[in-house]
């Protein structure tokens, strides 16, 4: 299987980690999560070299994950704002960081908490069987063709 071969896998995983499965594509989602919209900003935090940059977030807004909006005309300025699309990444972006407050923070603990607006408690993403809410396991979940197999 060849990286550029990607996107036209029969795999859900795969099609996806043609999106968003390079290091710097997943660096540039966590801050977008974190509020940074605007290039220079990106390139500040993560000391990407534009070209690298300007290469991710034009693919992120190709597939429409992202979406540029001026906000300056003179001269022309724009920033980038997760799409509805990209917004469906958070769950991705939440095991990520979860797996690595618990295998990789080190002795300092976890570099950033998550407080839930609605309750107002710090917590931890868990994923849940969409009918009956039950906390979700591998051990749990067996494989089934779909209908596009």
């Amino acid at each position: 299987m060849k990286w550029n071969d990607l996107e036209s896998e029969h795999c859900s995983i795969a099609r996806t980690v043609s999106v968003i499965g390079d290091r710097w594509t997943l660096l540039v989602l966590r801050d977008c999560f974190l509020g940074v919209r605007r290039f220079e900003e990106f390139q500040q935090r993560l000391k990407i070299s534009r070209p690298m940059l300007a290469d991710r977030l034009g693919k992120l807004v190709a597939v429409e994950v992202l979406k540029k909006v001026a906000y300056q005309e003179a001269p022309a300025r724009c920033e980038y704002r997760l799409t509805a699309k990209g917004m469906d990444l958070h769950p991705i972006i939440m095991a990520i960081v979860h797996w690595g407050d618990i295998h990789m923070a080190g002795e300092g603990g976890r570099p950033l908490l998550h407080r839930h607006t609605g309750c107002g408690h710090l917590f931890d993403p868990v994923v849940v069987c969409s009918e009956c809410a039950e906390e979700l396991h591998a051990k749990d979940v067996t494989v089934e063709k779909g209908p596009g197999a």
